[in-house]
């Protein structure tokens, strides 16, 4: 239960942090140094978060990873089930927490105040979008955390949280970036309208993503 308590305090504050980040700095298409700002918040939150819980849960925080991981032979089914669903707990109480927060500041929009995301170019560029980075999302993670990398993997946390920066970097304009359907929907919830029409994107596209990574990995993973 340690471990599964641990997948959703972590979420929360990934959720918390990211989006909340990307509401209080006005993160839009045309708010060049919001993206930035937002993009360390969500890398920043996994490096803070690695550190934290992942001597005990590993520090998924991400149903895309725990699939990921699952699927390589690193955690049962039983965990993988767990996990996803005390991550979607958390970041649920993420998105409820933020958008209390919200609610008692009028210069705040509503229908962005939970960081929601969205299909810029339409759900089919949406969907590619969130495949592709979500793939090259988790394979760093499988790799930077991989027994077979010897002492780096003692830097995986860094690796981890850079990586999902330069995600962001690259995503926010076309989706708002997901790569992780928890942190997705939780503030979809809140939102609702397109946000939650539209979440299916960002379940079965970071969920892709995963799986695709997770069969590079095997491809590409040395024995020894």
């Amino acid at each position: 239960m340690k471990k599964y308590l641990a997948e959703m305090v972590g979420t929360f504050v990934l959720t918390f942090l990211g989006c909340g980040a990307a509401v209080a700095l006005g993160c839009g298409a045309e708010n060049t140094a919001a993206i930035v700002g937002t993009a360390f918040a969500f890398g920043l939150s996994v490096v803070a978060m690695a550190y934290t819980i992942g001597g005990i849960s590993g520090c998924h925080i991400n149903p895309a990873i725990t699939l990921g991981v699952f699927l390589n032979g690193g955690i049962s089914a039983k965990d993988c089930g767990m996990y996803m669903v005390f991550q979607v707990i958390g970041a649920i109480l993420a998105a409820a927490v933020l958008a209390g927060i919200v609610a008692t500041d009028p210069s705040l929009v509503i229908t962005t105040a939970t960081g929601a995301n969205g299909c810029t170019y339409g759900v089919t560029n949406g969907l590619i979008v969130e495949i592709v980075l979500t793939t090259l999302f988790v394979l760093v993670v499988l790799g930077a955390t991989s027994k077979t990398n010897g002492a780096t993997n003692n830097f995986a946390g860094l690796a981890i949280g850079l990586t999902l920066i330069l995600i962001h970097l690259v995503g926010i304009h076309f989706t708002g970036t997901s790569v992780n359907p928890a942190r997705s929907i939780g503030p979809a919830l809140f939102e609702g309208g397109e946000a939650l029409s539209n979440l299916w994107v960002f379940i079965v596209g970071p969920l892709v993503g995963g799986a695709l990574a997770a069969v590079i990995w095997k491809v590409i993973e040395p024995a020894e």
